[in-house]
């Protein structure tokens, strides 16, 4: 059986470093960062929980990278860099098979992005992960959501709604080939953290945030930090390839409210249209432009042709979703 301890040193520990930014990492009280010299930290937490946030037998490699990556996409959308993150883990049992699949998982990605395991914490319980993402960016160069501007293009990385398909399969919503599913799933298991698009926006884009809960909720976060309202190209989303098979009226409610996507939603004043193209491409990462920012408040939904469309769509959260 193994101990807390030796839980650890065998699939955690070994995440050592040279980074001079980490003065100490796993083994004391408390880790010690020096960020670079004249840059501002960047500090996230997310809590993942069986049940809730993934399916209770999910592959652990898979999950393993989704508890990072969904932390790292919180850096993304601040155009921070990351530096390190601590991992509190409760687990029902000190599972060998477990524990080495997830640790690959979540390794793996922090390796991809060079963030470093510095601490944490272990104990039994119900499964759960809350990880603590570090990262750093130059002082007045952070993408918040209050600083979106009346007349700014409204951005989104990637594509919606795959994540939100994945889960319609699972739930047998929606019948989709075993290879469809599989391509959906893979979108919902293992999300891809924007960090070098995050950063190539500094200084280009006003604000941004991560999708996680819906665009349509996500965004609505930017409109009220800023005091804006906006106008949205509904039929503009850029949908997964397995979505955009799907009715219109499935492509809408998943890319507006799927959630679990991952994806940035920024805004970013006209003139600079070139430069968010040229941030996507220097990023290998797909940028489409679905909208503008309004000074009347309020979410106004368009179709192709301009027309109001009025659908009853929420995003998800944890109180209120079933």
């Amino acid at each position: 059986m193994l101990s807390e301890f030796d839980l650890i040193k065998r699939y955690f520990a070994q995440h050592s470093t040279t980074d001079p930014r980490i003065a100490l990492g796993i083994g004391d009280d408390c880790a010690l960062l020096n960020p670079s010299p004249g840059m501002q930290l960047a500090i996230s937490t997310d809590m993942l929980v069986s049940g809730r946030h993934f399916f209770a037998d999910a592959d652990p490699v898979m999950l393993g990278h989704k508890c990072l990556a969904v932390n790292l996409s919180d850096l993304a959308a601040m155009g921070a860099t990351p530096i390190a993150f601590t991992l509190a883990l409760a687990l029902p049992e000190a599972n060998p098979t477990w524990l080495q699949g997830f640790s690959q998982g979540l390794l793996a990605l922090a390796d991809e992005h060079h963030c470093n395991l510095i601490g944490g914490d272990t104990t039994k319980g119900p499964l759960t992960m809350c990880i603590t993402v570090f990262g750093e960016l130059p002082p007045g160069s952070a993408l918040r959501r209050d600083a979106a501007q009346v007349g700014d293009d409204i951005w989104v990385s990637g594509t919606l709604g795959d994540a939100r398909l994945a889960l319609a399969g699972y739930w047998k919503e929606i019948k989709l080939a075993a290879a469809d599913h599989k391509l959906a799933a893979q979108r919902m298991h293992q999300p891809t953290p924007r960090i070098a698009l995050g950063v190539a926006l500094r200084g280009i884009a006003n604000a941004a945030l991560d999708i996680s809960d819906g665009l349509i909720g996500d965004l609505g976060h930017i409109l009220e930090r800023s005091k804006v309202g906006a106008s949205l190209h509904i039929d503009s989303l850029p949908a997964g390839p397995i979505l955009s098979l799907q009715p219109l009226a499935k492509r809408r409610e998943f890319t507006l409210a799927g959630g679990d996507d991952y994806e940035l939603c920024f805004t970013a004043p006209i003139a600079q249209r070139a430069a968010v193209i040229a941030a996507g491409l220097a990023s290998n990462t797909v940028v489409t432009r679905i909208g503008c920012v309004q000074a009347e408040p309020g979410l106004r939904l368009l179709d192709d042709f301009g027309q109001t469309v009025s659908l009853q769509l929420t995003s998800f959260d944890h109180f209120t979703t079933p």
